[in-house]
C-alpha cells in the first residue's frame, strides 16, 4: 500500500517545514519538501493535508491496558482498555503495565492483552512485575522475562514511598534493578525499572542511596508520577541533572491540591536546565487514582484517561510553548528512554505513527503503522467488542 501525504507541516518533532510524506508497506519510505509525482500505474492514494501540523504518534509509557485498581473491594477493578480508546487520542505506541493487583491480574493476562493491542494495529509492549515484591514475573525471574517474552521491556510500575507497596529494602531494589540492567544487556531492551512514586515522605531517598552504593547507571531508574508531590518534584530535578530519566504523569489536578498539573510540571523541567531528552508524560490510562483518608483508606478515586496526554500537550501549546519544544515528552524522548526503534520521530525508515492536529490542537487524525484509525477525528476501525 502507498500513500503520498501532500501539504503536511512536519515536526519530527524538529520543525521540517511544510513536506510530502510517502507512506510504505507500514513504514515512511520518503519525506521532503519537494513535489513528488509516482506513475498512476503504482496506485498511489493521495491526500492533502492542507498545511496542517503533523507530528509523530504519541507514546504512552504508562498505561494499565489490563484495568488498574482493586483497592475498594471486587467491584472497584477497572475494565480493561480497548485499542481505540489509545488511538482516538493520538497514542500508536503503548506499554503496559499493573499496579496494586499484580495477584488477580497477572503478567500473563498483561502479556496476551498487548498482543491483542498488537493484532488491532498499535505498538504494544508491557513491564513485568507490579508494585510489589518478590516481582511478580511469567518465567520466573526479571531476566528471565526480559530475555524470552519479546514485548517485556522491564519492570513497572514497583512502588515505593507508598502505603501499598512492600516497602522494599536497598538490597531488594538494587537485586531487582540489576535484573533489569543485565537482561537488557542481553537482549537489547530498555532494561528500566520503572518506580511509582507514592505521596510517602522518604520519596526518592530509596533511589540515591541505589545510585551511590552501585555501579548501575542512572538511566536503570526511571520514577514516575514525580508530580503528585512539590517537594517530591524538586527531588526529581535534582535526580534528572544526574541522569535519571523522569516521568510526569497527567492526572487531573484539583485546585489547592500540593500536586503539579503535567503542563506546568513539564514547562519547569525544560526551564531548569537539566537534559530535556529525560523527561516524559504519561497518561496512567485505565489506572485507579485513589483518594485516601489518614487511615489509608480509599474515600474515592476516580480512573485515569488515555486522552490526557494529548489534552496536556494541548494545553501546552495554548499556553504559547513552542510544539517543537515540548513535543519530545510525548514522543521522541520516550523512544529514546525506552529504546523503541523506529518511534517517535518522523523519518524515513521510521514506523508510519503519525498524528495530524487540528487547528484548535486537538488530534483531528491518527495513523498508525500506515494505516488510518481517526480521520477528521472519526474512528476507521473498531474491536471484535466495539460497536
Amino acid at each position: 500500500m502507498l500513500e503520498l501525504l501532500r501539504n503536511a507541516r512536519v515536526y519530527s518533532p524538529d520543525p521540517l517545514g511544510v513536506c510530502q510524506i510517502l507512506v510504505a508497506g507500514g513504514r515512511i519510505a520518503w519525506i521532503g519538501r519537494e513535489q513528488c509525482d509516482l506513475p498512476r500505474e503504482l496506485g498511489v492514494t493521495v491526500t492533502d493535508l492542507g498545511g496542517r501540523r503533523v507530528i509523530p504518534g504519541l507514546i504512552d509509557g504508562h498505561a494499565h491496558v489490563t484495568g488498574g485498581g482493586f483497592e475498594q473491594g471486587y467491584a472497584s477493578r477497572v475494565p480493561p482498555l480497548a485499542a481505540s480508546a489509545f488511538t482516538r487520542c493520538g497514542i500508536t505506541s503503548v506499554v503496559g503495565l499493573l499496579g496494586t493487583d499484580d495477584l488477580v491480574h497477572t503478567p500473563a493476562e498483561l502479556l496476551t492483552h498487548v498482543r491483542g493491542l498488537l493484532e488491532q494495529g498499535l505498538s504494544a509492549w508491557c513491564w513485568t512485575g507490579g508494585y510489589h515484591v518478590p516481582v511478580a514475573t511469567l518465567t520466573g525471574s526479571v531476566r528471565g522475562d526480559l530475555v524470552h517474552l519479546d514485548r517485556c521491556i522491564g519492570v513497572g510500575e514497583l512502588a515505593i514511598s507508598d502505603h501499598r507497596s512492600s516497602q522494599p529494602t536497598l538490597d531488594e531494589l538494587l537485586r531487582i534493578a540489576s535484573e533489569c540492567h543485565v537482561g537488557g544487556m542481553m537482549t537489547g531492551k530498555a532494561g528500566v525499572l520503572h518506580l511509582h512514586l507514592g505521596d510517602g515522605p522518604r520519596g526518592l531517598e530509596l533511589v540515591r542511596r541505589a545510585l551511590s552504593r552501585s555501579e548501575l547507571p542512572p538511566r536503570t531508574f526511571q520514577p514516575t508520577h514525580v508530580n503528585r508531590r512539590r517537594a517530591l518534584f524538586e527531588e526529581a530535578i535534582k535526580l534528572s541533572k544526574l541522569g535519571v530519566p523522569i516521568d510526569i504523569t497527567a492526572f487531573p489536578v484539583s485546585e489547592g491540591e500540593d500536586a503539579l498539573p503535567a503542563a506546568t510540571a513539564l514547562a519547569r523541567c525544560l526551564e531548569r536546565g537539566g537534559d530535556p531528552a529525560l523527561v516524559t508524560v504519561s497518561s496512567d490510562g485505565g489506572g485507579c487514582l485513589p483518594r485516601f483518608d489518614g487511615d489509608g483508606r480509599v474515600a474515592g478515586f476516580g480512573v485515569g484517561a488515555p486522552s490526557a496526554l494529548a489534552d496536556c500537550l494541548a494545553q501546552l501549546l495554548r499556553e504559547g510553548h513552542a510544539l517543537e519544544s515540548v513535543l519530545p515528552a510525548f514522543t521522541s524522548n520516550w523512544a529514546g528512554t525506552l529504546r523503541l526503534e523506529g518511534k517517535g520521530n518522523l523519518v524515513a525508515g521510521a514506523d508510519a505513527d503519525l498524528v495530524v492536529l487540528a487547528d484548535d490542537h486537538s488530534i483531528r487524525d491518527v495513523m498508525a503503522q500506515g494505516l488510518w484509525h481517526l480521520r477528521d477525528g472519526q474512528p476507521q476501525s473498531h474491536g471484535h467488542f466495539e460497536a
